[in-house]
């Protein structure tokens, strides 16, 4: 499962994956079927890497890849929107040494909508990608930004024009 270079934005719903980045912040794109894309400043926004996401455990920490990785091989999985009692059921199967008192409904809700989220994405079933391999992939921002951007034609400004007859 490779997880890298997606992230949760704090504010704003789905995942993105990261495209480039700049001096002040990334470029990203939504993994939804819209496919927008934004750039989020560093200074405001909060971003969290998924490979890096760990849930609260009894002993130690879950990495959030161990978790989709059994909730992958469960196959069944609960609505995100079912009652907590469910989820947390199915969080004691996938998830068995949480910690039950810092792992909150919202928490286990927000890890099942990503789960399918990325599901269906070819590179969730990949073999993880080392961050060299991924940087050597990674488009220019520039290519980047001229992508987001068409070039249009310069248009004479309305102001330029009523001046003109004025002058006349």
């Amino acid at each position: 499962m490779n997880l890298y270079g997606i992230v949760a934005v704090s504010g704003k719903p789905g995942l993105w994956k990261a495209l480039a980045q700049n001096k002040t912040g990334f470029v990203l794109e939504s993994l939804d079927a819209q496919k927008t894309k934004m750039v989020a400043n560093l200074s405001t926004a909060k971003m969290a890497a998924l490979d890096e996401i760990t849930i609260f455990g009894l002993d130690e920490d879950i990495k959030l890849k161990d978790v989709f990785e059994r909730v992958k091989a469960a196959g069944s999985v609960p609505d995100a929107k079912a009652d907590g009692k469910k989820l947390r059921e199915f969080f004691r199967e996938v998830a068995p040494q949480h910690d039950e008192e810092k792992v909150y409904a919202s928490d286990m809700k927000k890890i099942i909508t990503w789960y399918g989220i990325l599901k269906d994405l070819p590179f969730f079933n990949e073999e993880e990608a080392t961050p060299a391999e991924t940087t050597e992939e990674a488009t220019p921002i520039a290519e980047v930004a001229a992508e987001e951007a068409p070039v249009e034609e310069a248009k004479p400004k309305a102001k330029a024009k009523s001046k003109a007859k004025k002058a006349e």
